[in-house]
């Protein structure tokens, strides 16, 4: 299962971390009884990994290549959101894999929600601004 692949692994940062981004995507089609019309639609659920500062996680060996691709990955993803939000004719959907699953929740005629867990600890204020930016510009 997935719970079994996930990485889990701690630095100073967070005792808990679990070192990835989770993406669960129901696809529901319907049909009609009359067999005249269908629709589809796709709900996806993500749980993105948190952004955290190289600096302060003391991080080496492999839990910092995952704490640059993390980092990465968001950055990827606050470009994406910069180019709907400035109604850019190119949205970079195509930069990680992350925002090419993403594509249809994000753009055409999806919905998207945003909840943000962001810590009280004024130590990490940086850490939650930039999550705060990238979905509210």
């Amino acid at each position: 299962s997935a719970a079994d692949r996930a990485t889990r692994a701690s630095t100073d940062m967070n005792a808990r971390s679990s070192r990835s981004h989770t993406v669960f995507q129901l696809h529901v089609k319907g049909t009609h009884e009359d067999g005249k019309e269908s629709t589809q639609s796709v709900l996806t659920l993500v749980d993105l990994a948190g952004s955290e500062r190289i600096a302060k996680t003391n991080a080496s060996g492999d839990r910092l290549k995952e704490a640059k691709a993390i980092n990465l990955s968001l950055t990827l993803l606050g470009n994406c959101v910069r180019a709907l939000a400035e109604k850019n004719k190119h949205v970079p959907f195509r930069g990680s894999k992350l925002t090419y699953l993403l594509q249809g929740a994000l753009s055409g005629t999806g919905k998207t929600a945003v909840m943000v867990n962001i810590t009280p600890d004024p130590t990490s204020i940086g850490e939650s601004l930039c999550t705060l930016r990238l979905f509210f510009l």
